[in-house]
């Protein structure tokens, strides 16, 4: 590919090619993105269907970040499955084990002396939480609209605008059009729901409550209220209270009352306003009044549709909007959404890419905001009790995976619910250290749920891996280095500064001279060839360790406080075991060369290329060897696996540089067996990380940013030889956007503060750039 064009590099006057170090750039000084118009390169971002949802990842979903819904569109009966954020299985709880301290050194004895699964057995027997289970996010039950009986409808439409945030039902019936729109008001706290008729006084219908709860519902002051409490589980008591309200308003007609549901009678239109909440607080408070909460929110509302629905907008849409995305549209771009993913192998559709992408961002905007809790498997959609694997925070990965857009991606308000948690965890984790393992700081092992547990759970296989909340600093990190911001960056540094004393007092020096590992650990979920998983010292473990204790020594730096520790920190860090190459030439997975007789040569978890993806300390410039080991390792472990372990193959193709081939593992992402008719992720069932995923490994194919550098189209496929990525960020607090033609980029814009200088590289070529006083360096390319 062409380099830049020196003659043609604009960046206005006084602009200059001098390096220095990057400046911050404020969020408030970001252009506001209106919308763009739409051309033959671009599909409207709408998923649309020809016929109701019948199963629950048909339908379509609504959220602003605390309440859910799932519309299903039907035309006798609508049903709209909810969720609250906070409702969860359980209450307040200590899960550690008064045990594991006084087990710890024979644990770690049998691990250095090769005794692996009697090692497992003692921690099993020993050092798991008590329960062994953490608490499920639970779905509050179904609001069912009924409309009777109902055939031969026609002109039937169902779909959800990406762009407003609406989910639509259209049908003619009998002559006369009927029309639904939901969507969840952030700013309002409700979920809006409108129907109307095109003929006077045609609309009539039944409104009810079905919930696996142990709830009552009833018709008070006119208001239709479903009252209960959450369930226990795992011998821990329930504690939460929660309600739904309903409140319906008709214009034309008249409103009845029907045992315990409301009925709606000869009315032009009817506005739905549904609000929801529990007694939780924090994760030892459930003091709260739900029924105070859901009075205040309706008593508060100006129930105007028209504007309720500008207020929304005006909440989301500039959210939204801050990022396009186009690779190019065909007539596949017009066929409904189920018939596309059905049909993506075969069809030339590449929209369906963008669609997916702005897709991830509507979720994430949806369920994630501040003050609401963090995006958990399922990010806020869930319509059971007993989900699976609880629809916790499944912090080894799935977690984490949820925000890895959230940054680059122009979204990091979503961010703030996840450093909440993590405050929240550095609290009960520092019990877990203190128990557990008679450490400073705090730790967090592969799970928590809403009551921030933080000790070992499922079972020493799976669960005795004290990495989580070491990992989830990154994100406290990343958040900084995206943004800049110094006081945040104070706000949190404790938390990253308690998560490094936790090692530093935990690691231990491996007996064959290797340096300091982790002990007892393991490599995420995977068997090594002795029949068990603990461990001593696993890949991942050194790799996150070198990022955290790199960042905290960074943080402390920028802040100026604890020399001392910021030495401490370094010199365990040097002593830390580096990746190795094995005889076949991978990325070794754990310390000793196992990786060819493992049990599942095709596992789902790649942990041991954390160090490629999501970190950079293995890049194919930087450290070539290492990077053609990943890639072995990559290779060897295939490309078809769980839809969220694709997710990850996508981003970790894009780092190596290999567009094509990360193009054929999104198709594979795409494809009916992964992706759900209504884009939901299937793991098979659905997670939602693989959602967020996918959407991050697309922007990686675009824009890599690592400290100090941006590259554009790393990893573009032939398959998008036009297109462009608007408004994306990078680390140093720029914003950037590039076009692109025939497989060479066109054109970029790179945003920042007026001074700030980061390097821009396309291929081999590398060039300076310092933003002018305007703010805005233009880059044409020949």
């Amino acid at each position: 590919m062409a380099g830049f064009n020196r003659r043609r590099l604009l960046m206005g006057a006084g602009a200059t090619a001098a390096f220095a170090g990057a400046a911050p750039i404020a969020l408030a000084q970001q252009p506001t993105v209106v919308p763009l118009p739409r051309t033959a390169d671009a599909a409207e971002p709408r998923l649309w269907y020809r016929a109701p949802a019948e199963a629950w990842v048909e339908a379509l979903p609504v959220g602003n970040g605390r309440l859910g819904a799932m519309v299903f569109g039907g035309v006798a009966r609508e049903r709209l499955q909810l969720n609250e954020d906070t409702l969860w299985a359980g209450g307040p709880y200590d899960p550690s084990s008064p045990d594991a301290l006084a087990a710890l050194p024979e644990v770690r004895r049998l691990i250095f002396e090769g005794r692996y699964l009697e090692a497992q057995d003692l921690a099993q027997a020993r050092m798991m939480a008590r329960p062994i289970r953490q608490m499920s996010y639970q779905t509050i039950g179904d609001l069912l609209l009924s409309f009777g009986v109902r055939s031969g409808a026609t002109g039937y439409r169902r779909g959800l605008d990406l762009d407003q945030a609406v989910a639509t039902t259209e049908y003619r019936l009998n002559g006369v059009g009927y029309r639904r729109e939901v969507f969840a008001s952030r700013p309002d706290d409700v979920i809006v729901v409108r129907l109307t008729a095109d003929r006077p006084g045609a609309l009539r219908f039944d409104a009810g409550f079905e919930t696996p709860q142990a709830g009552d519902a009833a018709v008070q002051d006119g208001d239709l209220i479903l009252t209960g409490r959450n369930g226990s589980q795992f011998d821990i008591p329930a504690a939460l209270r929660f309600e739904t309200r309903v409140r319906i308003l008709p214009r034309g007609g008249r409103v009845i009352t029907k045992d315990g549901a409301l009925g709606v009678e000869g009315a032009d239109e009817a506005l739905i306003l549904i609000a929801m909440a529990t007694s939780h607080v924090g994760p030892r408070d459930v003091s709260g009044d739900p029924r105070a909460r859901t009075l205040a929110t309706l008593a508060a509302l100006d129930a105007d549709f028209e504007r309720l629905k500008a207020r929304h907008l005006a909440d989301y849409q500039p959210l939204f909007r801050r990022v396009d995305f186009a690779v190019g549209a065909t007539e596949a771009a017009q066929r409904p959404t189920d018939q596309r993913v059905a049909s993506s192998a075969s069809l030339d559709d590449p929209a369906l890419a963008a669609l997916y992408f702005q897709y991830g961002r509507y979720l994430l905007l949806s369920c994630s905001r501040p003050g609401t809790q963090p995006a958990n498997l399922q990010g806020l959609w869930n319509d059971k009790t007993s989900p699976p694997w609880g629809s916790k925070y499944t912090i080894n990965i799935n977690t984490e995976m949820n925000y890895w857009p959230a940054e680059p991606l122009a979204m990091q308000e979503c961010v703030e619910p996840l450093i909440a948690m993590v405050k929240q965890m550095a609290e009960t984790g520092a019990v877990t250290a203190r128990v557990n393992y008679g450490a400073r700081g705090w730790v967090c092992h592969h799970n928590t749920d809403l009551w921030r547990a933080t000790a070992p759970i499922d079972g020493a296989r799976f669960g005795l891996w004290p990495m989580g909340g070491a990992w989830l600093c990154e994100h406290l990190w990343d958040h900084y280095d995206y943004g800049r911001d110094k006081t945040y960056l104070a706000e949190v540094y404790p938390v990253m500064k308690g998560a490094a004393q936790f090692f530093l007092d935990t690691l231990v020096e491996h007996p064959d001279g290797s340096g300091l590992v982790t002990c007892p650990s393991l490599s995420p979920e995977n068997l090594h060839p002795f029949g068990a998983a603990v461990c001593a010292g696993p890949a991942m473990d050194s790799q996150i360790l070198r990022d955290l204790f790199a960042h905290v020594a960074e943080a402390s730096q920028i802040l100026r406080r604890d020399a001392g520790f910021r030495r401490e920190v370094l010199a365990a860090r040097a002593r830390l075991p580096a990746d190795r190459i094995g005889k076949a030439g991978q990325l070794q997975e754990w310390l000793a060369d196992w990786d060819m007789e493992a049990p599942e040569p095709h596992h789902r978890h790649v942990s041991h290329l954390y160090a490629l993806f999501p970190s950079w300390q293995i890049s194919t410039r930087d450290t070539p060897a290492l990077a053609r080991a990943a890639q072995t390792s990559l290779e060897q472990r295939g490309d078809l696996s769980t839809g969220w372990a694709i997710g990850w193959r996508i981003n970790l193709w894009a780092r190596l540089g290999d567009g094509d081939r990360t193009h054929r593992v999104l198709k594979l992402l795409l494809g009916p067996e992964r992706t759900y008719p209504n884009l939901f992720d299937a793991h098979p069932p659905f997670q939602i990380d693989g959602n967020f995923g996918g959407t991050n490994g697309m922007a990686e194919m675009i824009v890599q940013s690592r400290p100090g550098e941006i590259e554009i189209l790393p990893a573009l496929p032939s398959a998008w030889p036009k297109g462009w990525l608007r408004g994306v960020r990078a680390r140093g607090g720029f914003g950037l956007d590039v076009e692109w033609a025939d497989g060479r980029p066109t054109q970029m814009v790179l945003r920042g503060p007026p001074g700030g200088e980061t390097r821009v590289r396309h291929a081999d070529v590398v060039r300076t750039v310092k933003i002018p006083s305007s703010g805005e360096a233009r880059l044409d390319f020949a």
